[in-house]
Order: C-alpha cells, then sequence, then structure tokens
C-alpha cells in the first residue's frame, strides 16, 4: 500500500500554546528551561496527532521556536558578527536578537530583515551572508529532533531547507554572488547528513521550494553541484522536495540529480503529473502532493483519485508516497475543535489533521478498500451538493460585477490636480507625520472583548469602553502633535477578521489559528460564498473619532487584494474573481466614510507582492486584476479626498509601475530593517505621488535612538523629494506596548521637527 506522510506540521499547537510559552520567555515569566519543556510537549503531540489521522512516517526537525530558515542560518553558524556577543553569553537570546532585535545589557541590536515566504503570509528571516562567509555545522537540532520522534515511538524523516534555496533566500550584505558560497556550505551539509544516517535516519527531507520560480543556468549548476557532493556524503536516502507550483523547466534538472525521491505539488499544478511521471527515472520514489496544504477544503476526489491513480499504474505502490503538496504549516490544525461551525459548512473542510485523514483514506481506495472508495464518493457528492447551497451565489453580486465598467477604476482627476486640492483641503505642514494604523492593544482591550463576544458585556458597555480608548488615543496623538491622526482601531480583533465578519459570503473558526511569524498568529477567514456588504463597517468609529479634534482622521480599512491573500478562499471561483467583490465591498465603505467628512481614507495592501505569482511570466495577469481591484476600491471620491494605502515587508523594485499604476495619493512601506534599501525601487523610477518609508521597526520590542531615525529620514532624502516624504512607523503598533509606543513616537516627532528645521534653514539660505 502506498505510504502516507506530510512534509511539515503547524508548530503553534491547537490553543496557541508556542505563542503563549514564547512571549511568557521574552517577558521575563518563565526561564528557558520552560519554553524549551512547552515545545518538547507540542511536538509530541503533533507527532502522535499525525500518526493517529494515519501517516506511516512523521516529520521531524519542521518545528522552530521562530523559523525554520533562520534555525539554518543558526544550524550553519551563518550568525553576522553583531550577534555573537548575545550568543557567547546566551545561545538562545542570540537565536531571539536574530530574530527580535536586543537592547539590553549594553547591546543594542537590529533584528535581521523579515520577509514574506514565497506567495504565502507566512514571514521568514533573511540570513545576512557575505563573500568568504564560513559555515559549520553549529548545532545539534535535527539530531535531537529526530532521536526525540524515535525514542517516543515514530518512523520520523528529517526535514532540512536544501542547501540552494537557502543561498537563494538570503541576501549578501557585501553585493557578492550568494551562490559563490555554495562549496563553502555543503560540507556542513554533508556533515550533518552523515551524523543523521549514523543515528537511524533512512530517509531526509531537504526542501528546495525555489524550484518553483524562475531558475537559470547558474543555479542549475549550483543544484547539480550541490546534490553530487550531497549523494556521496553517505548519508540517508534524499527526498527532494519542491511546493507551491509546477517544476516546469526545471523539471529536467532535478530529473536528473541524485536524489532517491521527488515531491511534487499537484494540488496547484496538477497538470505537471505527465510530464514528471515520463521525466522519473526508474526505481525513483514519487511523493504526490495531492492534498491541498494551503488551504482548509476538502480534496476534490473526481479530480485526485485519477491522478493518484494513473500514478499508481506506472509506478506501484511502493514508489507512490501521498502527502498534501507543501507543509501544513499554512493550515489550523484540527477542524474537531470547530464546534460551533455550521455542520454543512463545515463538513467540506479539512485542517491539519483532516488532510492527513484524507491521504490515509486516498491509500487505502487504492489498495482496494471499498469501504474506503464508498467514503470518497460520499465526500465528492456532499461537495457537488454544497455548491448549491444558498448563499454560495449573490445574483445581485454578479449582476454588479457584470456591470463593472473601465470608468470604475478611475479617479477624477490626475494626481497633480488632487495634489493641490488636498493641500488646500488638509493644510499639513512639510513632511506630515502620522502612523499605519493600529494602536496598541492592551489586556484590558482583549478581555473587554472577549466578554462582548461571550455575552458578558452588553453592546452599550462595550461601546463606551472602545470609545474611551478611542479618545485616549486622539488625545495622545494631538499630545505628541502628529498631523494626521488614527483612531487606533481598538474594536478590531485583526484587520482582515474584523472586515470579514461583516461581510456576507464569510465564516469564522474559532481555533482556526496559523502562524504569520515568530510568536505572531492570525486567524484566516473563510470565504465560502459571493462577498457583499449589507451594511457600514468603519463608518461609527471613525465619525466619533473624526468628532474629537481638527486634525485629519484616517478612516482604516484593509484592501481588496489583503482581504483575499488573508483569507482562505473558495476554489469555485477564479481569485480575481473574489477580488473584484470584494473590491466593489469596499468602494462602498470607502463613499460612506467620505460622505460622513472623512478626508483621508487608508486602503492597506500588504499583500499585494505575496500574491504575485512565482513565474514572471505570470506577473502580468495578476497585476492587471490585483490593480484594478484597488483601483475600484478607491475609485470615484472627490479630488481632495486622500487616499493612502501601505505596504510591508515587500520588494517593490520589480513591481513599481504595478505600485504607481494603484494611483493612491500617498503609500507607506517598510524600509526600517533593511535600513532604507527598499528605496531604491525609487531610484530607477520616480515615484510621482507621496511616500512614507518607514523610519522604525514595530516588529520589534527595541526603541530606537532619535539619531537612528533621523540618519534614515536622510537617507530617504536622497532619493525622494521633501514634498514626497512622509513620516511614520514601518507598520500598525497593535503588537507593541505603550512605554514603548510612546517612546518611539515621541522620537519620531523629534525627527520630523528637526528635519523641518534643517529644510527651512537651506531654503533661507539657497
Amino acid at each position: 500500500m502506498s505510504l502516507v506522510t506530510c512534509l511539515g506540521f503547524p508548530r503553534i499547537g491547537l490553543k496557541r500554546e508556542l505563542k503563549r510559552a514564547l512571549e511568557a520567555h521574552w517577558q521575563g515569566d518563565t526561564p528557558a528551561e520552560a519554553l524549551l519543556d512547552a515545545a518538547r510537549a507540542l511536538r509530541a503531540r503533533h507527532w502522535q496527532l499525525a500518526r493517529d489521522a494515519g501517516a506511516d512516517v512523521v516529520p521531524c526537525n519542521d518545528f522552530s521556536l521562530y523559523d525554520h530558515v533562520l534555525d539554518t542560518a543558526v544550524l550553519f553558524d551563518a550568525i553576522p558578527g553583531r550577534y555573537r556577543p548575545v550568543f557567547a553569553e546566551s545561545r538562545l537570546d542570540g537565536y531571539f536578537a536574530m530574530a527580535r532585535g536586543h537592547k539590553r545589557g549594553g547591546h543594542d541590536l537590529h533584528a535581521l530583515e523579515m520577509t514574506k515566504w514565497f506567495d504565502t503570509n507566512y514571514h521568514y528571516l533573511v540570513p545576512e551572508l557575505h563573500a568568504g562567509q564560513r559555515f559549520a555545522l553549529a548545532g545539534d537540532k535535527p539530531l535531537a529532533e529526530f532521536r526525540e520522534a524515535r525514542a517516543l515511538g515514530h518512523r520520523a524523516r528529517p526535514v532540512l531547507l536544501g542547501p540552494v534555496s537557502f543561498l537563494l533566500l538570503s541576501k549578501t550584505v557585501d553585493g557578492s554572488d550568494r551562490l559563490a558560497l555554495l562549496d563553502a556550505l555543503l560540507p556542513a551539509y554533508a556533515e550533518l547528513l552523515r551524523k543523521l544516517a549514523e543515528a537511524g535516519a533512512d530517509w531526509v527531507q531537504l526542501d528546495e521550494p525555489c524550484l518553483a520560480l524562475d531558475q537559470d543556468a547558474e543555479d542549475h549548476a549550483a543544484y547539480r553541484r550541490a546534490y553530487a557532493t550531497l549523494a556521496e556524503a553517505g548519508g540517508p536516502k534524499i527526498l527532494l522536495a519542491s511546493y507551491f507550483g509546477a517544476l516546469g523547466d526545471n523539471l529536467a534538472l532535478v530529473a536528473d540529480l541524485p536524489a532517491a525521491g521527488l515531491h511534487v505539488d499537484l494540488a496547484r499544478a496538477p497538470q505537471q503529473l505527465d510530464a514528471v511521471l515520463d521525466a522519473l527515472p526508474d526505481g525513483r520514489v514519487l511523493s504526490a502532493g495531492v492534498v491541498d496544504g494551503r488551504n482548509v477544503w476538502r480534496s476534490r476526489p473526481g479530480r485526485t483519485l485519477p491522478l493518484l491513480r494513473k500514478a499508481r499504474a506506472r509506478l506501484g505502490d511502493a514508489r507512490l508516497w501521498l502527502a498534501p503538496s507543501c507543509s501544513l504549516l499554512h493550515v489550523p490544525i484540527d477542524l474537531e475543535a470547530e464546534t460551533a461551525l455550521d455542520p454543512a459548512r463545515r463538513a467540506g473542510m479539512a485542517f491539519a489533521r483532516q488532510k492527513i485523514e484524507e491521504l490515509r483514506v486516498y491509500a487505502d481506495a487504492l489498495g482496494g478498500q471499498a469501504e474506503a472508495e464508498a467514503a470518497l464518493q460520499a465526500q465528492q457528492a456532499l461537495l457537488d451538493r454544497q455548491a448549491q447551497q444558498a448563499g454560495v451565489r449573490n445574483p445581485a453580486v454578479r449582476a454588479r460585477l457584470h456591470e463593472l465598467s473601465p470608468q470604475m477604476t478611475l479617479r477624477r482627476s490626475p494626481y497633480a490636480t488632487r495634489r493641490t486640492a488636498q493641500a488646500e483641503a488638509l493644510a499639513l505642514p512639510p513632511l506630515p507625520t502620522t502612523t499605519i494604523g493600529s494602536f496598541p492593544q492592551t489586556d484590558e482591550l482583549r478581555k473587554a472583548r472577549a466578554a462582548h463576544r461571550g455575552g458578558k458585556l452588553d453592546d452599550a458597555t462595550y461601546g463606551q469602553r472602545l470609545e474611551a480608548e478611542i479618545e485616549r488615543v486622539v488625545r495622545f496623538q494631538e499630545e505628541i502633535g502628529l498631523d494626521v491622526l488614527v483612531h487606533g482601531e481598538p474594536e478590531r480583533n485583526d484587520m482582515v477578521e474584523y472586515f470579514g465578519e461583516q461581510l456576507d459570503g464569510y465564516l469564522f473558526t474559532r481555533l482556526g489559528w496559523v502562524q504569520s511569524y515568530g510568536s505572531r498568529c492570525v486567524k484566516p477567514p473563510v470565504i465560502w460564498g459571493d462577498v457583499a456588504r449589507p451594511a457600514p463597517m468603519t463608518v461609527r468609529w471613525s465619525t466619533f473619532a473624526q468628532s474629537l479634534t481638527d486634525k485629519p482622521m484616517k478612516g482604516m480599512l484593509t484592501g481588496p487584494v489583503t482581504m483575499l491573500q488573508w483569507s482562505f478562499v473558495r476554489d469555485d471561483l477564479p481569485r480575481e474573481t473574489v477580488c473584484r467583490q470584494i473590491a466593489l465591498a469596499l468602494r462602498d465603505e470607502v463613499h460612506d466614510l467620505e460622505a460622513v467628512g472623512i478626508k483621508v481614507i487608508q486602503i492597506d495592501e500588504p499583500a499585494l507582492r505575496e500574491g504575485l505569482p512565482l513565474r514572471r511570466a505570470d506577473w502580468p495577469g495578476y497585476l492587471a486584476w490585483a490593480v484594478e481591484s484597488f483601483r475600484i476600491a478607491a475609485g470615484g471620491v472627490r479630488d481632495a479626498t486622500q487616499i493612502h494605502t501601505h505596504m510591508c515587508y515587500s520588494e517593490f523594485n520589480d513591481i513599481i509601475e504595478a505600485v504607481a499604476a494603484m494611483d493612491a495619493d500617498v503609500i507607506s512601506i517598510e524600509t526600517s530593517r533593511s535600513r532604507m534599501e527598499l528605496l531604491d525601487a525609487f531610484v530607477r523610477f520616480r515615484y510621482p505621488n507621496g511616500i512614507g518609508p518607514g523610519v522604525y521597526d514595530i516588529h520589534s520590542p527595541r526603541v530606537p535612538a532619535q539619531e537612528e531615525m533621523l540618519a534614515l529620514l536622510h537617507k530617504a532624502l536622497h532619493v525622494l523629494q521633501p514634498g514626497q516624504l512622509w513620516i511614520n512607523p514601518d507598520c500598525g503598533l497593535k503588537t507593541r506596548g505603550w512605554p514603548e509606543t510612546e517612546a518611539a513616537l515621541r522620537s519620531m516627532l523629534a525627527c520630523a521637527r528637526q528635519l523641518r528645521a534643517e529644510l527651512a534653514a537651506a531654503a533661507s539660505t539657497a
């Protein structure tokens, strides 16, 4: 019978136990031993859960205290010199210093850059390398976790990020060639593989997700050199894992590499199966990723079973493994905990545990078990019935989409005209200051929200508490001197979930958490039907906040592309169709905000770059509908209404023309971790509109010095005109505490005043 396995499992725990253990340790409430004990307990629980669900082999070393790419850098001693003194004091503190920054004990360290893991909402830490970099096997995490799994009676397969993808996902601080470091890195990998074999590992999984990208001849040469070396290392058999897309023109290369097995993504790219089967050398195992590891819907047996039968006919049972398309890191753990979900909708869903159970049924059906075949037939019939349920199709939404015209994507006038109208309406000083939207969410706020949800706090009392918090935030912003204010978003649980709860076509889970980065977890809403807005969503709070001040108050919305990307999206419509539905709903909200006097409206699109297809040939189509969706949401407002957008942790150099085509009046972007490197995009392409490059990193508890922020602003003025520049943090402040928020914003405002004085002095002497 075909073997059932998976490439990785969620780390955080059903009730976010890892988050709580991490944050207790960071706050100094628990020692390192308690954190490590919690991590060990989670690993044991998850291995057993996967085994009970039907997995024959469980992954190990897929667990991380923060990020698996960071783990790889530390494992092979790719630790920048500035962190080594902290590592010398405590290896765990050094690890977290790289992830979060560190400001104590005489150390003042920035965190590593963080960016998106391919086209997912998971963030990884970007390793910093340099020419002449030395590597060494500097830890035993993969070995220790393999032994841990074996001691618990599990058949386990260690998981490692492959050497070529590790280098390609890194950055060199001196601009040197990353792949030139491959020969220095391979001996450390080879040593680790030998130790795994000595420990009893018969297989090792080497993830090379960059094989789903466009790769050139130099990249191909690196893969050939790497795997020739590792095949001779005397280690376990290698399962070479690719995912997130088709191998495409990398298939011939992969077929030639000396790996004993190959994993391919047949959920995202089922069309590649025939080519893969034709290219697969005799004797090689195929791990067929037929269940979608990135969405929460049950697979469709009518599509999936024929693929598996075709593969089995060519390969037999021994050479065919059944797996999810990628690591299950991107989905929640167990649907059984969602007892409050509508049973009719819940029946068509699958979380990590259920996906492994599905694979077990497929394996049994391939083995000829009639009961399993009947279960798959029943599953397909259920999914067919669900497609006809009320709410899946909304005639009014479909009619409105049909009536969409290019005119609906346009502002009334070009930016130059709008800028003049906005300057008159808003009367802002040079170098306007603002924040991205959210302010710290205190324990009191979270408790009040939970009490309100649980029926223990009535609407009127809850509303009064929110209004009190909004007034507190507004008065603070006025006191420190911000120019464009925000209401702080105390009513919002999450920037996507909050809106989804007020839109038709969405459903919500209770424990459907997934990891975004480190201890940051999100609970993505689920889009199951056509999306529509039955009533205004933000007008009450924005109107109240504006009534408290004469300064401009930003209305805060999450954009259509981000609403799409950060949800689990229905799989029966094209994604661009769903995105346009969301855009129309947001357009109504934008016009309602404008109608009640909100003069600045921010439509956040942090996921625009994240949604970019992995292959460049597919970029134009995506960017066309993504930009169009933003413009639908923002279209038609008056010239004096200023539209902002925010993007974080994105590389803009290769899509700057599309960013400009969004035609927002002001964009704010994350630049602090990269030390303003992202502004290089604006050297090649002279972006005409306003830009707010983030001057400090809100994802770190570290409060930067005023001089540090000022230096970043001076760098920005080498690229931008003073009339373009806005001053703001690089993201929302929801996850930060009030003391650090107040200190950082006061420093930011002092920088703005100093820079204004410098520019005024320069102008007077010109």
